[in-house]
């Protein structure tokens, strides 16, 4: 355990992060929740250990240094669609305590997971929804979602839950052209920024979105 935990340090530092002990070892936590309960609930496809940090917990840290730009640090009410085993949104409440987040799956057991690493963990500022994204009403300021649905899909199921003044962010791979193309013509993508994350070599971006106001 102690080289992965390397492994999420150096990580961390080279995407400009300062975690706290405490921090790092929830994060090394969360992870042994996810190869324990995976084992039983299939959370994700990914098995093995390092893959799990590398395409889990590392992936999830890129969001981190954007959203906190985003939000500039203040609390914030963030919302994780299709959340699956808490990705990204465990990990932003685990490196973010002054965001309250809730991660939303139409999976019940998905749902209960989440729960259980809020109560293991002891993070008051997460919690896990069984329901459908449609039927939530929010607000919350930020929705973000990691490898769910396609961009129109995504901002049109949520809508609902998103805060007047409220932005999509959706963590994507190659940079989604033929999706921000289908967007409905209200939605305006204001910032797409790629993403680089430490070990990994793939094409990730993050893609901003928020709806166009009516004068």
């Amino acid at each position: 355990m102690s080289d992965a935990l390397a492994t999420l340090k150096a990580g961390a530092a080279e995407l400009g992060l300062d975690l706290s002990p405490v921090q790092l070892d929830q994060l090394m936590a969360y992870l042994g929740l996810i190869q324990k309960w995976n084992k039983v609930y299939n959370l994700t496809a990914v098995r093995d250990p390092q893959e799990m940090l590398t395409h889990h917990l590392l992936d999830s840290l890129t969001a981190i240094a954007p959203l906190v730009r985003h939000t500039q640090g203040q609390a914030a009410k963030v919302l994780d669609v299709g959340s699956g085993g808490g990705l990204p949104g465990i990990v932003l409440a685990i490196c973010r305590p002054e965001l309250d987040v809730s991660c939303v799956d139409t999976v019940g057991k998905k749902a209960a997971f989440i729960q259980q690493v809020a109560a293991t963990l002891k993070l008051p500022n997460l919690r896990g929804i069984h329901a459908r994204v449609e039927t939530l009403t929010g607000p919350f300021d930020v929705i973000c979602c990691r490898a769910f649905a396609s961009l129109p899909d995504f901002v049109n199921w949520s809508r609902s839950a998103l805060a007047g003044q409220g932005v999509w962010m959706a963590m994507k791979g190659k940079h989604p052209q033929a999706e921000i193309d289908g967007l409905p013509a209200d939605v305006d993508v204001f910032h797409v920024e790629p993403l680089t994350v430490p070990g990994l070599e793939v094409e990730r971006c993050m893609v901003w979105m928020k709806p166009l106001t009516t004068a």
